[in-house]
């Protein structure tokens, strides 16, 4: 390959990472990696300056600005990135050059946060917009309702300046991170890869409340731009911020020499394993502001600060024992307990194998030597085995095809790599059980949050679904021990527990977590036998006269009814005075019966729920994945891999507004 050549499959390959990083917040390859390819590709521009473009990746900054969130505004001050460094040769270097060509200059050194950038603008103190990087230069995403419910974010300055820009950085600390993870995996939704990916998708919510659920952070990293109010250095203009009360980078280090500077880095580096959120670098800053000025910026980076990015550390360690655990869904995890090694700052024992896929591409057994590291700088990994080290009797580890907990048999989903404890009263999944009854495809109980779930199961309150109708009953012991807040929040939960009661049948079918038997199937099975009475003592042949209902998901029920712990539990249910029958008719509007329906990304104005809810009001299904049995894809922004798959395969695609049309 000639020098031209790799010049354009390096740019290339870095349009395509900055476009999985900063458009669909979902990155292949590290930041270190990517870093790396940016490096090499400015370099060889560098030396063979005949080949320059002025559309190259070294001379945008960051993504294309969308309108996912909102719509575009322009940018008053650009949104630039920083340059990057990876050796204290280059950190020392910058330094150098800003000794030669400014007077006695100070800098800051501070913390570079894994996150998405953001600026604020306030007016006479008041926040009037929030806007993403977007393209950098001229416009990015407005994003205000999302950061007004972000906490750090404050609505109104304690002084009242004219106008006030500053920048900063959204980012998730790393418990809120496994705690919007979590309720991920719940769900049954696909986990985010890391807490910058979560918070940006989080910033790019069009519901509030969602990013509100979510928990984001936000630390202010520079002032962009005044009216009426002046500060002669970055330091200054931070005390100013802190004063009100706005969360400032305020753990930096004020230096006078590159020696300090590299102190200040190597002391970051040392800490970075103790912070509760992820940083990938220190940033080197000149302090005063007239400084920068006299610098001036590139068309993409500014000449007064530098970014040193941290080497991935990798270290050999000894594997002691794989321990499996079951997840809320049921799944199976192993996990790697190693002789423990200190990475980052940190000592670590312990890293996920992420299933047996995994393991058995890495050939992997108890007593190998592995090589672990920190992904992000955060979460430890196992990178590979070094197979030369290996001892005589070395076996590869296999995942028992029973459950770790409760011992019965497991099994491996279809298409997956996940293999799963499919026991309905396996203790480990019994959370899990609980949020998917009381959820909004379920018996929808408004107000009984995971929170709730957890302690009600930690106090023995819960044991299984039937217990949430017996709460009534210690409705004084719970106020007592604030499980559900005070005697208000208590009376309010109870009462809508009562009022789940009357819910149509299909949603308690839909609640009890059968294997194969969602919302849709749930509905169509009582739609057709009526009742629960009709239904438990139903036979698999009887169940597949039902449309739409195979062999599988007929087996599925008939295992579960035939349990006895299973009929006992509906017998308390209904002696509870849950509804047993079918409400509703059979739906005269059936245009859409037969019909086969995929929904993905994000619709105009309809949740995603809401537009199956219709499809399936009008006697459609849909499915979650596409196929040839699939006769529509309805696509959202950001449709992605569905459809492409569904134009392979010469599946119509069509818009929200066309389903509409199409249920009018």
């Amino acid at each position: 390959m000639d020098i031209k050549q790799e010049i354009e499959e390096l740019r290339k390959q870095i349009e395509h990472h900055s476009n999985r990083y900063y458009n669909e917040d979902d990155p292949e390859i590290s930041d270190y990696e990517f870093d790396r390819l940016m490096q090499k590709l400015k370099q060889l521009e560098q030396e063979h300056p005949e080949y320059a473009s002025g559309n190259s990746p070294t001379q945008k900054v960051g993504g294309a600005a969308k309108r996912k969130a909102g719509v575009l505004v322009r940018h008053n001050v650009p949104m630039l990135s920083l340059q990057d460094v990876f050796t204290k040769e280059d950190v020392l270097k910058f330094v150098e050059e800003m000794q030669e060509q400014l007077q006695d200059p100070e800098f800051v050194v501070e913390y570079k946060i894994d996150g998405l950038s953001m600026s604020l603008r306030y007016e006479n103190g008041e926040l009037k917009l929030a806007e993403t990087r977007g393209d950098g230069i001229n416009f990015g995403e407005d994003v205000t309702e999302n950061a007004r419910v972000i906490p750090d974010v404050r609505q109104r300055l304690k002084d009242s300046p004219e106008y006030l820009e500053i920048r900063g950085e959204v980012y998730m600390k790393n418990e809120d991170f496994d705690a919007v993870n979590a309720r991920q995996e719940l769900l049954g939704k696909k986990p985010f890869a890391n807490p910058r990916n979560c918070a940006a998708g989080t910033l790019r919510q069009l519901d509030a409340s969602i990013t509100k659920e979510r928990k984001l952070s936000m630390f202010i990293f520079n002032i962009q731009q005044t009216r009426g109010i002046t500060f002669a250095s970055h330091t200054e203009g931070y005390e100013y911020l802190k004063k009100q009360g706005v969360p400032v980078i305020d753990d930096y280090r004020l230096c006078r020499s590159g020696e300090e500077v590299i102190a200040a880095i190597e002391e970051i580096s040392e800490n970075r394993g103790k912070l509760p959120y992820d940083i990938d670098g220190a940033v080197v800053k000149v302090n005063r502001y007239s400084d920068r000025e006299r610098l001036g910026a590139t068309s993409k980076v500014p000449r007064w600060a530098v970014a040193y990015k941290y080497p991935p550390e990798e270290k050999e360690t000894v594997l002691k024992e794989i321990e499996l655990s079951v997840g809320r869904t049921g799944r199976i995890t192993p996990t790697a307990v190693f002789e423990p090694v200190r990475l980052c700052g940190t000592t670590v024992s312990r890293a996920t194998l992420h299933n047996q896929d995994f393991m058995d591409e890495l050939e992997i057994g108890i007593g190998d030597t592995i090589v672990v590291y920190k992904s992000g700088e955060i979460i430890p990994k196992v990178k590979e085995v070094k197979k030369e080290k290996r001892q005589n009797g070395w076996v590869p580890f296999q995942i028992p095809d029973v459950c770790p907990v409760c011992r019965e048999q497991t099994v491996r989903d279809n298409d997956t790599a996940d293999i799963r404890c499919i026991n309905e009263n396996c203790p480990a999944q019994l959370e899990r059980h609980l949020i998917n009854f009381v959820g909004r495809d379920a018996m929808d109980i408004k107000g009984f949050g995971t929170v709730y779930i957890e302690e009600l199961v930690k106090n023995g309150y819960i044991k299984n679904i039937a217990d949430i109708y017996d709460l009534k009953n210690h409705r004084e012991a719970l106020i007592e021990e604030g499980l559900i807040g005070k005697e208000k929040n208590t009376d309010k939960l109870l009462e809508a527990i009562e009022t789940s009661k009357k819910n149509d049948a299909y949603r308690l079918l839909t609640g009890l977590g059968i294997s194969n038997v969602g919302k849709a199937v749930a509905r169509a099975i009582m739609r057709n036998l009526r009742n629960f009475d009709t239904l438990m003592n139903a036979s698999s042949e009887r169940l597949t006269q039902v449309e739409d209902i195979g062999e599988v998901s007929a087996e599925c029920i008939r295992q579960f009814f035939a349990k006895e712990e299973n009929r006992r539990l509906m017998k308390r249910l209904k002696e509870a005075g849950l509804t047993m029958e079918c409400l509703e008719e059979e739906n005269e509007d059936a245009r859409f019966a037969g019909l086969t329906f995929v929904i993905t990304g994000t619709l105009p104005t309809m949740d995603r729920k809401d537009a199956a809810a219709l499809i399936e009001k009008m006697g459609g299904k849909v499915t979650g994945s596409v196929s040839k049995k699939t006769t529509y894809l309805l696509a959202g922004e950001r449709a992605g891999s569905k459809r492409k798959k569904a134009e392979e395969l010469g599946i119509p695609v069509i818009s929200e507004e066309e389903l509409k049309q199409m249920t009018e």
